[in-house]
């Protein structure tokens, strides 16, 4: 797929560089920020492997600012059966809590009606994860689904599976476009 960059107010969504890596690492290495994520911290080798795949894929895309071109998070939208694709988000944590997840998710979702011609946008995050929560809300998508102990990312020291809560939102295109 070919990806235009889209611009907002403040950011400038693109594909993800390899060059990028330095950015990408710091906040994938930041525990804080991939505490609900499925992988632990990532280190500096790990990033630049990471920005190689992503400035490959069609699914994850580089949120930067503006102004001075500074990667500061990234969103990610796969694609699913039935025009269902499913929306992800993670964000360096000296970047959050100032709108920027919610103007680049709510471009990101405009090209995905409007564009890609979606019918319906999922997100999942783990139950416990409030700020994942509150953004789909602002998105305007609803909660369809609280699943109980339905994944797990990690194992205890015995090997057992750390089991976890996910909540499922969802939006669809007829519910977007009345928002809008």
């Amino acid at each position: 797929m070919t990806f235009k960059p889209i611009e907002t107010q403040r950011l400038i969504i693109r594909k993800f560089k390899p060059s990028d890596y330095t950015e990408l690492y710091d906040y994938l290495s930041d525990i804080n920020v991939v505490r609900f994520e499925p992988y632990e911290p990532y280190s500096l080798e790990q990033a630049k492997r990471e920005a190689e795949f992503r400035s490959n894929s069609d699914e994850f895309f580089a949120v930067t600012l503006k102004d001075s071109g500074r990667l500061i998070g990234n969103l990610y939208l796969g694609k699913r059966q039935f025009d269902t694709f499913e929306l992800g988000y993670v964000f360096d944590r000296n970047w959050q809590m100032c709108g920027y997840a919610t103007e680049s998710a709510t471009a990101l979702l405009n090209y995905t009606f409007a564009t890609l011609k979606a019918h319906r946008v999922i997100a999942e995050c783990h139950s416990l994860n409030y700020r994942s929560h509150k953004l789909m809300e602002r998105l305007g998508m609803r909660k369809e689904a609280e699943f109980k102990q339905n994944i797990y990312f990690k194992k205890d020291s015995f090997g057992n599976p750390i089991w976890q809560d996910t909540l499922q939102y969802a939006i669809l295109s007829s519910e977007w476009n009345r928002k809008e």
